[in-house]
């Protein structure tokens, strides 16, 4: 199933013994396309803080009340790691939460027995200070500062669209799969090119993006996109939509080829 990521921002987080806060914003890894983090405002309950959830943390989703659940309670959230999510998240600062919550974080290791895939089967537990160091050292090895992939999707939505000739549009949305996190599609608007109409963008077509320029390049050309299957948000994407999708693409570019 895939979800519009605007309507996640939004959804209440519900720790085991009552309400956290709700989701702020996403942040997502703009090399795999993968979200990694919810950014969770926690309002008055913690002085307007923010706090930083995994993925891998949450439990069940109910679309219907617009509400995650995580096998957590309010206590621990309370006592994780501070984190400034105004400023970039370091890698350190992403070994901490995982370690404070006993998860194995997405880049690998295998070093915290708790770690969950898709969602959390059992109690989190804390590891030892010395697992916990142990682990700190190993990253810090490899790690810089600030983890460069790592991006707000509040930031992204709004960056301008550039094919291989000329601006299309801009970035409104981005449709990410609820198994697995990953994002399908960024949603473009094109309204600043020919009225009305919103088409989808698989991830492997954005070549780059210049960040301080707050523009994606694409690697097709204008006419492609504006050939392609329109979009609204009363569209079903599902498997049939996705092949059509696919094989328009594949038909001038074997890179956007994701199935198969």
């Amino acid at each position: 199933m895939l979800w519009n990521a605007s309507r996640i921002k939004g959804y209440a987080v519900a720790a085991s013994d009552g309400d956290i806060g709700s989701v702020s914003d996403l942040l997502f890894d703009d090399q795999s396309w993968q979200i990694r983090w919810l950014v969770v405002d926690a309002g008055t309950w913690l002085t307007e803080r923010k706090v930083l959830l995994p993925t891998s943390a949450l439990g069940h989703v109910d679309a219907q009340t617009e509400r995650f659940s995580v096998k957590m309670t309010r206590q621990q959230v309370k006592d994780s790691p501070d984190i400034d999510t105004e400023r970039p998240v370091s890698r350190q600062s992403e070994s901490d939460i995982y370690g404070y919550y006993g998860l194995d974080p997405y880049w690998g290791g295998g070093l915290y027995a708790a770690g969950y895939g898709s969602g959390l089967t059992a109690p989190l537990l804390t590891p030892s200070p010395e697992t916990q160091r142990a682990h700190r050292e190993a990253v810090e090895a490899q790690r810089g500062d600030d983890d460069p992939n790592l991006r707000s999707i509040n930031e992204v939505e709004g960056y301008c669209i550039q094919a291989t000739d000329g601006d299309i549009g801009h970035v409104e949305d981005m449709l990410v799969e609820e198994a697995d996190w990953s994002i399908h599609y960024l949603v473009i608007d094109t309204r600043n090119w020919w009225p009305g109409k919103k088409v989808l963008i698989s991830p492997h077509s954005a070549e780059t993006i210049n960040w301080p320029d707050k523009t994606v390049f694409l690697n097709v050309d204008r006419d492609r996109v504006k050939n392609s299957p329109e979009y609204d948000e009363s569209t079903i994407v599902d498997r049939a939509y996705e092949s059509r999708f696919d094989n328009y693409y594949n038909d001038s570019d074997p890179r956007m080829r994701r199935h198969g």
